[in-house]
């Protein structure tokens, strides 16, 4: 079984998906959040240009949409953080470590040419796993 995840006060669905899908896999649910970007709910770009805020920003959403499912940033296991500036690693690092400090899950960062929203330099996609 699945269930779709789609919180009222976050960004606007652009096309055919849902901010998070619950999935339940025997005694546990895995929570897949879809890749999040600074972007506030009237589909505007949040502090261009700032990093860490953008940064912030996005963890926030994700910790939200955990939160929907009784999940949070402790329960993540996988993180995969996709930059357009590879430089910023030593501002984005900081603040990755703050909200993963208890989950320190397998973790990707990769350099990409632009997100869909101009104006945001990151996106972050998280899975979770936490028992019923």
């Amino acid at each position: 079984m699945k269930q779709r995840i789609n919180p009222k006060n976050s960004a606007k669905i652009m096309g055919a998906y849902s901010h998070g899908l619950r999935v339940n896999v025997g005694d546990s649910e895995m929570i897949f959040v879809t890749g999040q970007i600074a972007m506030d709910k009237d589909g505007n770009a949040i502090a261009p240009g700032d990093i860490e805020k953008q940064t912030e920003f996005v963890f926030e959403s994700i910790q939200n949409i955990l939160k929907e499912t009784n999940a949070s940033l402790d329960d993540v296991v996988k993180v995969v953080i996709y930059v357009t500036k590879i430089d910023d690693f030593s501002k984005i690092s900081p603040i990755r470590n703050k909200y993963l400090v208890n989950s320190k899950p397998v973790s990707t960062l990769v350099e990409i040419n632009k997100t869909v929203k101009e104006g945001c330099d990151i996106e972050i996609d998280v899975i979770a796993i936490k028992k019923k």
